[in-house]
């Protein structure tokens, strides 16, 4: 058994587990991302995570966070320290939630905090007092609200160079990888490594159609890891069948400036209807199914 009350440092490697004893995590510092038999929150200051025995949790820190932990001894320990206070603090123990303190709560949790809580008398009745004013009562935090999309979506455009994976996205939002994959199902229908693949592909066809950048770089910046694979998911999302390759892109500008012929007119045109076609389909293509390929017409034989 741990010491009854102790200050842990948390970091963004994720610890995954049980016990036997019922545990309250307080925040002192940072942001806790915090997951208890699949509900997930955020503990910072003025919040506080119960995690009843045997119930298995996980959390980590991104940028690292700094909590106050209180381990309530196994046996009648409760009943000793609270006496009339026991069972309104045994109902507050049985079931996995995320509360918030009020003032004067969030007070005592800093003074036991900054207190010598490795001398067992301090640790022990202080965790009674804090327990006692629990018990007189803690305000749940509200339920869960839908995912942020928009935050999501950000978060991916402004990594779309990295390989991004669903971990990722789990940490943004606080929540575990397997709890955040079935919300985001749930809530919009696609896979999270749908919903970035997507995201990669909407911008690399913005950058397409708006700077003169090189196939090969808008690749790179949109996370694909060459060229061939970047066009041929375009090919299967968009039904994009010709995008030319950065040397025959650079070629065809050199023959455009004396090249008249009816060859580069039809190249021409073979490239406006390839910007119209992705023109005409909009943003929400991202969550409707892939359209079939687009079957361009044979071109007429021009002899020179």
């Amino acid at each position: 058994m741990p010491p009854i009350l102790s200050l842990r440092h948390y970091n963004r490697d994720q610890i995954t587990h049980s016990h036997e004893h019922t545990q309250l995590v307080f925040g002192l510092r940072g942001r806790l991302n915090f997951e208890v038999d699949g509900h997930g929150s955020r503990i910072q200051q003025k919040l506080l995570a119960v995690v009843p025995s045997d119930t298995r949790h996980a959390c980590d820190s991104a940028e690292g966070s700094l909590c106050l932990v209180l381990d309530i001894p196994d046996g009648d320990w409760l009943r000793r320290q609270l006496g009339h206070h026991a069972d309104s603090a045994q109902r507050l123990l049985e079931r996995p939630a995320a509360l918030h303190l009020s003032q004067t709560q969030s007070q005592l949790v800093g003074w036991l905090a900054a207190s010598p809580i490795n001398d067992p008398i301090i640790s022990e009745q202080g965790a009674a007092l804090l327990l006692a004013s629990l018990a007189a009562g803690c305000e749940p935090i509200a339920r869960q609200h839908p995912l942020p999309i928009a935050a999501l979506q950000d978060f991916v455009d402004r990594h779309l160079s990295h390989p991004l994976e669903v971990k990722d996205l789990a940490r943004s939002v606080g929540l575990s990888v397997q709890r955040f994959h079935a919300r985001f199902v749930s809530e919009t229908g696609l896979t999270p490594q749908a919903f970035i693949r997507r995201r990669r592909l909407h911008q690399g066809r913005e950058l397409l159609l708006s700077t003169p950048l090189a196939v090969g770089e808008i690749a790179a910046r949109v996370g694909y890891a060459s060229q061939s694979a970047f066009t041929a998911a375009l090919s299967r999302q968009y039904g994009i069948t010709h995008v030319r390759s950065d040397a025959s892109r650079s070629t065809n500008r050199k023959r455009d400036a004396t090249d008249h012929s009816p060859r580069t007119a039809y190249h021409e045109s073979s490239l406006m209807q390839m910007r119209k076609r992705m023109l005409s389909r909009g943003f929400m293509d991202h969550f409707s199914s892939p359209a079939p390929p687009c079957r361009p017409s044979t071109p007429r034989d021009h002899r020179p």
